[in-house]
């Protein structure tokens, strides 16, 4: 029963989920996923590929399904009151737009004809290793291009980015004039991003001029850069690395990070997409597809415009009055957290959904405070927790019935800790 799928981060009212969500709280494993229908999906067969598949894009004709593998972020792909958006995804209809016309005109295909689009999440980390497993056609992401990248993966790119990867700090961290200031210093990037190979890189140059090494921290799995950001701005992480445009987006919303403009661990990059190797007949397409769009540079100006200018899709979860409040709860989580073998992190991320921490809620259906628990569930014999408008029994008893729930239903051997957690 163990879910094998990549893992996706759901946005919460149209803004970012807080802090402790990115750290333990929110992972789930979806199916992929089908464009909704204001797109250019096939409202009709809603039949999900869960089979690895490989090809070319005859293939990906004959099935009448692109599947696109992308990572759950607040700027490339994510849902906003029930739609798909992101940057990657209105690329991805701006090629299915294309790529559609010239079938249908070409053979005269009919509407049924059609290709469809079919996004699977996953973790970054899992981009390029789900394309060659046949998980997915494409890897739509700001894959910056590096030799290591380039002996697995083609690279098209149809955003005409290139790319400065800058270091980015909290701002009572001893600022970062140039590359050297980072030796000695702990710094948490991307798992498996270019950021790694580039500050081992700077390592090597550090070690011929006798300075001490980075330590280079690859973070959780589950975490993007923006995440790694928010740990940043909150001043649980010191240094990062991003690339500059991401940067300059979030410093609007976050208020605590600096950006080192002068301290560059890379310019100029090249960034694209990726495809399996071996795979003319779709390159020529992405090629195609690129050159049409950067000569009127509207994919460059109108979507990075949209995305990554403007902050009408991200916001600053962690306001002071909600640190406070964690800051407050913390050592309730960790009681219990521990009493349950539960992460603290992911009771608060539990609560945080649940009520902002806030005990004095009351829902419709009777629910009360920090978890939202029925005095009934409270008080039934697996759980026998008295009085759950105490806080200190709310977090209690909440705690109490997660064990119940992962003991009770998900503990068998097919299932590991972190998926029993989450299911419960």
């Amino acid at each position: 029963m163990k879910l094998s799928k990549g893992s996706s981060r759901l946005k919460v009212n149209s803004y970012s989920v807080p802090l402790i969500l990115f750290l333990l709280g929110t992972l789930s494993f979806p199916a992929p996923l089908r464009a909704n229908s204001g797109d250019i999906e096939n409202p009709g067969s809603m039949n999900i590929l869960i089979q690895p598949a490989f090809g070319d894009l005859d293939a990906i004709s004959d099935r009448g399904i692109l599947r696109i593998l992308v990572t759950h972020s607040q700027t490339d792909f994510f849902f906003d009151k029930g739609q798909i958006r992101g940057m990657q995804v209105e690329i991805v209809r701006a090629f299915l737009a294309q790529l559609n016309a010239g079938r249908t005109n070409r053979f005269h295909a009919s509407e049924a004809d059609r290709i469809f689009p079919q996004y699977v999440p996953v973790a970054f980390n899992e981009l390029i290793p789900s394309l060659l497993a046949g998980k997915g056609d494409i890897a739509a992401a700001f894959l910056t291009v590096t030799a290591e990248r380039e002996a697995l993966v083609d690279f098209v790119s149809p955003q005409g980015r290139n790319i400065t990867e800058i270091v980015v700090s909290h701002h009572k961290a001893p600022a970062i004039n140039r590359l050297a200031d980072l030796a000695g210093k702990k710094v948490y990037v991307l798992r498996t991003s270019s950021y790694v190979q580039h500050l081992k890189d700077l390592n090597q140059q550090f070690e011929i001029t006798d300075l001490p090494p980075i330590e280079i921290i690859e973070a959780d799995a589950q975490l993007l850069t923006e995440d790694i950001l928010e740990l940043v701005n909150a001043g649980i992480v010191d240094y990062t690395i991003c690339d500059d445009f991401k940067a300059q987006l979030w410093q609007k919303v976050l208020p605590d990070i600096r950006l080192h403009l002068n301290a560059r661990v890379s310019k100029n990059q090249f960034s694209g997409w990726a495809i399996r190797p071996g795979s003319p007949q779709l390159m020529a397409a992405l090629n195609e597809f690129s050159s049409d769009v950067k000569k009127g540079s509207w994919m460059g100006n109108i979507l990075f415009n949209k995305y990554y200018s403007s902050t009408q899709w991200i916001d600053n979860p962690l306001s002071p009055a909600d640190r406070d409040k964690f800051q407050q709860l913390f050592h309730l989580f960790l009681l219990y957290g521990n009493q349950y073998h539960f992460d603290p992190l992911a009771l608060a991320a539990q609560a945080y959904q649940e009520s902002r921490f806030n005990q004095e809620l009351r829902s419709h259906r009777g629910a009360i405070g920090v978890m939202q628990l029925l005095p009934t569930t409270a008080s039934d014999p697996k759980v026998a927790i008295p009085d759950i408008s105490s806080l200190k029994n709310n977090i209690h008893a909440g705690t109490k019935y997660l064990d119940f729930l992962r003991g009770r239903y998900f503990s068998g051997e097919g299932i590991d800790p972190i998926n029993q957690r989450l299911f419960a």
